[in-house]
């Protein structure tokens, strides 16, 4: 019997998802090469593009979300994986640093574009009951596929002699299989949208979700680039290769716990299950912080994977359960959008701590701001309890 929350809609929102992240994961590890080493760009101008790329993704998803409410959301999810795959191809093609640039914002771009309507679709599609559920299924197959870009990625290099570019061109067929398939998605509620938009403008959001999303912004202004966290294992002394394996590792783990993690926020609350994330967070980064053990550093990281695994679907299900119909894809555009922004923060924050020469220093000043929250978020459940 097929199960209530496993639509045809989340499911091939999945498969789409997870290729889209196979060619961005591919692709991402080969980014810094590129540029600096074929191309032959300075290093800062890796930090301005990537800055410039994720305050697009921040701003277009603000204005995807709302736009949904009005227009349905298959048009921002088709359009959206497609001009991801535009902005990959310019990528790998670029022979100076401008089109690079032009690539990255524009495949930044089509992820604002399609974020937010995707996941308003994904509650659209499934009952409030099981939005945990679906959002951490969905979340996996996000995951599968940032396992098997790196591992695409490996396997390109020993396969073509280290041909970077000719490695990075693979990241265009799960990107162009990703575009082709969001057409077979069915935007069931796009009249049933368009004519709640008209009766009812969405207006401001209500007072317990803005709540919410200052609260979960506030806490990701703790939670530094994971650049940096593999950065500290280079200074650890794990080789390259042995940092992309790490990093497979992390994201095998965020892979297997992100449904069991949405299955949790469903049984318990997604506040409490987002708070054990912070913890598995904060005790990563601390580790990281003081070790210089590979072993343990390698223990910490995968550690650490708990957190998204117990934290992004368990968020959007958390921002979907408060959100109503006529104001579900603003309400995710805000929220993803703002944690867009939070994130660039935390990255001009812990690089400025980071180029001090003490390395450990943003680890630990962001474990402790990780296990505030989670103090925070377990006072707060168990005081809504009583």
């Amino acid at each position: 019997m097929k199960s209530a929350w496993l639509t045809r809609n989340l499911m091939i929102l999945t498969i789409v998802s997870l290729a889209q992240d196979a060619a961005s994961e591919l692709l991402y590890p080969l980014i810094p090469i590129l540029l600096t080493g074929v191309i032959g760009a300075a290093p800062l101008v890796l930090g301005l593009i990537e800055g410039c790329a994720e305050a697009a993704a921040g701003f277009t998803k603000l204005f995807a979300g709302s736009a949904s409410d009005r227009l349905g959301r298959k048009p921002f999810v088709v359009a959206g994986y497609s001009i991801a795959g535009i902005g990959k191809f310019f990528v790998v093609v670029a022979s100076a640093w401008p089109l690079f640039f032009l690539g990255r914002v524009v495949d930044r771009i089509g992820k604002g574009l399609r974020s937010t309507p995707r996941d308003a679709l994904i509650h659209d599609s499934v009952p409030e009951e099981h939005l945990g559920k679906a959002f951490g299924f969905h979340r996996a197959g996000d995951n599968l596929g940032a396992v098997i870009g790196p591992l695409l990625a490996l396997a390109g290099l020993a396969l073509l002699n280290g041909d970077v570019r000719r490695v990075a061109v693979w990241a265009l067929i799960p990107a162009a299989i990703s575009a082709i398939l969001t057409f077979f998605i069915k935007d069931k509620n796009r009249a049933q949208i368009k004519a709640q938009a008209a009766i009812a403008p969405s207006g401001p959001l209500p007072g317990p979700l803005k709540r919410a999303i200052a609260i979960l912004v506030l806490i990701q202004l703790t939670n530094i680039p994971d650049a940096l966290l593999l950065l500290r294992l280079h200074d650890i002394g794990f080789s390259t290769n042995g940092v992309v394996v790490a990093y497979v590792l992390f994201s095998a783990i965020t892979m297997l716990m992100a449904f069991p993690g949405g299955y949790m926020a469903d049984k318990f609350s997604p506040q409490f299950i987002y708070a054990i994330g912070l913890v598995a967070f904060a005790t990563a980064y601390f580790t990281l912080g003081y070790t210089t053990n590979r072993t343990i550093a390698l223990l910490a990281l995968i550690l650490y994977g708990l957190f998204p695994a117990l934290t992004d679907g368990v968020g959007k299900a958390w921002i979907a359960g408060l959100s109503q119909k006529e104001h579900r894809g603003k309400a995710q555009g805000i929220f993803q959008g703002s944690m867009n922004f939070a994130v660039l923060g935390a990255g001009i924050w812990g690089g400025l701590l980071w180029t001090r020469d003490a390395h450990e220093l943003p680890l630990i000043v962001a474990a402790i701001g990780a296990a505030l929250g989670a103090i925070f978020l377990f006072v707060q459940n168990f005081a809504h309890r009583r």
